[in-house]
């Protein structure tokens, strides 16, 4: 497992770059999903606004000078920011002593390389002025752009992001109020231990917001942005897996069964090592062990963080659902569905029911007590989600003639 990038490039290319050690695995692959999120969610909102869907909305015009040189204030700031830059990240690149030893406190720090920050702002700064120069023109011209619905996925996915973050954290900590007491400030501000449905709840409802305030139907935003959840997840997922972030399945020891021959031996039970939070036992509480009976070996002591046992690499699993889901929305589905609310129901239905079934053989300590049934909590908001979905697509064909397609 690689909990850092620097980890993943050591091992695969042999080289040792130390300001990567900054770029944790699961941190990483989630800002990617952001941006493929985003990608998605943009083309759909553009083909939908060229439909003529988006009623209500009225885009604003932008106006701004083409032609026009660099001023001393764009100067000035230019070679700021770069020298920051370049002061911050020579001696990561270079790998001295200093930045080697610990990249995090050293970018914390007041330490740098002047040299280093001096040939990046004038470099950068020298290199800004003359491309502006090819580009003044004799007489600068005012340029007006009227915007598109898609225009605005930048400031949905800035909202998304810090708001999910913030849902994601506090599920997990609802989730998990033991630790939480414990150490609150060290789980607050990880990276690790995210919910992705609180991400989901929060996020989307501050998306929603914004779309109101731009006027853009609520039903058609959530269509459009159906198809990117499921690749967002489908990445999301992959650095999970990657970082060995401890959502892995429960034990496996039976043996690998013939129709995955073809496929390699951790497809099928995985001992996740060098994982991201040195675990070794593939559960984490007595109380999951009961839940989830499987045979454990002997636990071992050290400083190995390999499980003890191979489990179901449920998030590899998670990651090919998703990702195959959102090529048969976005080729197919998309476009087959008309009626607005229809594409996001069907994603709700598919989403939990995916995750209805991986909660079947994964790890998971939250369980829910109904009368003398236990149910894991990512299980019973699956099962909601499903109603949702379901609901929602009988709600969309009753309502066809009132929200024509």
């Amino acid at each position: 497992m690689y909990p850092t990038i620097y980890d993943a490039v050591k091992d695969l290319f042999g080289k040792s770059i130390p300001f990567l050690k900054l770029l944790q695995s699961f941190g990483f692959f989630v800002a990617i999903a952001f941006l493929l999120c985003a990608w998605a969610f943009a083309k759909e909102l553009n083909r939908k606004e060229k439909l003529g869907l988006f009623r209500n909305f009225v885009p604003q015009v932008r106006k701004y000078m083409k032609g026009l040189r660099m001023t001393s204030n764009e100067i000035v700031s230019n070679f700021a920011f770069s020298f920051v830059i370049g002061y911050k990240f020579t001696d990561l690149i270079i790998a001295t002593a200093d930045a080697n030893a610990d990249p995090r406190a050293y970018m914390l720090s007041l330490k740098g390389n002047l040299i280093g920050g001096i040939v990046v702002a004038l470099a950068w700064t020298v290199g800004r002025y003359y491309y502006l120069e090819r580009k003044k023109l004799p007489q600068p011209i005012e340029i007006e752009e009227k915007e598109k619905a898609g225009d605005h996925v930048g400031n949905m996915t800035l909202l998304a992001a810090a708001f999910g973050f913030l849902g994601a954290k506090i599920f997990h900590i609802l989730e998990n109020f033991g630790e939480f007491r414990a150490d609150p400030k060290g789980m607050f501000f990880s990276f690790s231990g995210l919910t992705m449905y609180g991400g989901l709840i929060v996020g989307g409802a501050a998306v929603l917001i914004y779309s109101r305030k731009k006027k853009l139907d609520l039903l058609h935003v959530m269509d459009a942005c159906a198809p990117g959840l499921l690749l967002a997840y489908g990445v999301g997922r992959l650095g999970c897996h990657i970082s060995g972030d401890g959502d892995w399945g429960v034990v496996n020891n039976a043996p690998k069964p013939h129709w995955m021959g073809f496929l390699p031996n951790w497809t099928w039970a995985y001992d996740y090592p060098n994982n991201v939070n040195h675990q070794i036992n593939p559960y984490t509480d007595t109380a999951s062990i009961e839940y989830k009976t499987a045979p454990l070996q002997a636990l071992i002591h050290g400083n190995d963080s390999t499980l003890v046992a191979p489990v179901f690499p449920t998030p590899f699993y998670e990651a090919m659902i998703m990702i195959a889901l959102f090529f048969v929305f976005w080729f197919y589905v998309r476009k087959k569905v008309s009626s607005p609310g229809m594409l996001f129901s069907i994603y709700l239905v598919a989403n939990g029911v995916e995750r209805f079934f991986i909660e079947l053989i994964r790890v998971d300590t939250t369980l829910f007590h109904i009368s003398s049934f236990r149910v894991v909590q990512a299980q019973f908001i699956a099962t909601i989600l499903v109603l949702l979905g379901v609901t929602g697509i009988w709600w969309t064909k009753k309502n066809a003639k009132k929200n024509p397609p």
